[in-house]
């Protein structure tokens, strides 16, 4: 297993340049993170001079990037915003390459109240497939995510219930999407965490290591203190012989502590797990 983290705490210094994301990286080696994330919206220029020296700032602190988080919207009821999510998209593909990036993080889109679950399905999986297919060799895995309401977006996500998650990922099996597993939507939203992760497990590519401290609603805590059973989860990835990146979704609001016992928390308790 290899740990980044994704620095949700920091999103608005981030975002309005208090904070730089050579500092995050530099924070993320300090801590021993194998790698950083980050998020589309620390990127706003996509120039390749802009690109190149965030990735010399991310490598000079010894870090690469593990995975950055987009929020395409393939479920948008105009046909037209939907090819303009999908351009957006192909384009974030790039800045994930330009910058190092391994992994990409996507979602079906927007719970939109004119958008009904058949045809929301349909949209969804089209624009994921057609993603996939367009940026082959593009060296970037994309992990798709039943992901809350982020704060780009007017509505939660079309695919928070299990059972469209579910059928968005099966019919987007055999393009090779693979699956970001989110441990806090898992304990949020599904009946089962574990069951649902045993319908898609073959398919998990990372896991979103994230707490809760509710069901039924996502209310982000610091790891290990809230209700998600990562014990369980852990345990289950062992005997699957996963072996891929937790990228920890850090939004306890604690500052740097949060992170480092974050870390601590998920270092722990995967290695407890591994011989169980």
């Amino acid at each position: 297993m290899q740990l980044s983290c994704l620095p949700v705490s920091f999103f608005n210094e981030i975002i309005n340049g208090q904070m730089s994301v050579g500092e995050w990286a530099r924070m993320g080696a300090e801590i021993g993170l194998d790698a950083i994330d980050l998020s589309i919206l620390f990127t706003p220029d996509h120039s390749p001079a802009a690109l190149a020296a965030l990735r010399r700032d991310i490598e000079a602190a010894g870090m690469s990037v593990a995975m950055v988080t987009t929020y395409p919207d393939f479920t948008h009821p105009d046909a037209r915003q939907r090819e303009r999510e999908l351009a957006l998209e192909q384009e974030a593909v790039a800045v994930t390459a330009a910058l190092g990036g391994r992994l990409l993080r996507v979602t079906a889109g927007q719970a939109h109240p004119e958008t009904g679950r058949e045809e929301g399905i349909a949209w969804a999986v089209e624009g994921l497939r057609k993603l996939v297919e367009s940026t082959r060799g593009s060296g970037v895995t994309l992990v798709y995510e039943n992901h809350g309401k982020p704060g780009a977006w007017q509505y939660t996500d079309f695919s928070q219930p299990p059972d469209i998650f579910l059928e968005i990922a099966r019919a987007t099996a055999d393009v090779g999407l693979g699956i970001n597993f989110d441990t806090a939507n898992a304990t949020a939203f599904a009946e089962d965490p574990l069951a649902l992760l045993d319908q898609i497990i073959d398919r998990v590519v990372s896991v979103h290591a994230a707490d809760t401290a509710v069901r039924g609603e996502l209310q982000h805590v610091l790891l290990g203190t809230g209700l998600a059973p990562f014990a369980t989860l852990f345990r289950r990835l062992h005997q699957a012989g996963w072996d891929g990146w937790i990228c920890m979704e850090e939004n306890a609001r604690q500052g740097r502590q949060g992170v480092v016992d974050a870390a601590r928390f998920v270092r722990q308790t995967w290695q407890e797990t591994a011989n169980v």
